[in-house]
């Protein structure tokens, strides 16, 4: 259960912005591990977790992109009900706030990847790993 760098860029929300940036980084040879956007009427947050987090920062900050870092955990979960509210209630019995998470797993997966932002990853990581 690793703490990984994840980028939050903030790109206006027109068609074609999110495939420019998607192109910046494949060009390089990066690879988008995990995305969430998030969206508003004129820009959207996107939210990547990549390969090479330093590299795909100064590739989009030299596109005029702005760009934040954040720490965030990355779980591999059981694919199954209830798995969800175990590790939030684990988490909120450990005063741990839960700022924003996003997961993704398909039907036929057994196990799927859940992100995690707390203000508190390192802590959050002992926990989850008990």
């Amino acid at each position: 259960m690793p703490i990984q760098k994840q980028l939050s860029v903030f790109l206006p929300n027109r068609p074609g912005i999110m495939a420019r940036t998607c192109s910046i980084l494949s060009e390089a040879g990066i690879n988008i591990l995990a995305m969430a956007v998030h969206d508003t009427v004129d820009n959207a947050v996107v939210r990547f977790i990549v390969d090479h987090p330093t590299k795909a920062t100064l590739l989009l900050e030299q596109e005029e992109l702005y760009v934040m870092e954040q720490d965030v955990l990355v779980v591999e979960i059981d694919n199954k009900a209830g798995t969800l509210s175990r590790i939030a209630q684990t988490l909120a019995e450990a005063d741990i706030n839960i700022a924003y998470a996003y997961c993704t797993a398909t039907p036929n997966q057994e196990c799927g990847c859940l992100v995690i932002r707390t203000d508190q990853p390192e802590r959050a990581q002992e926990i989850l790993n008990k």
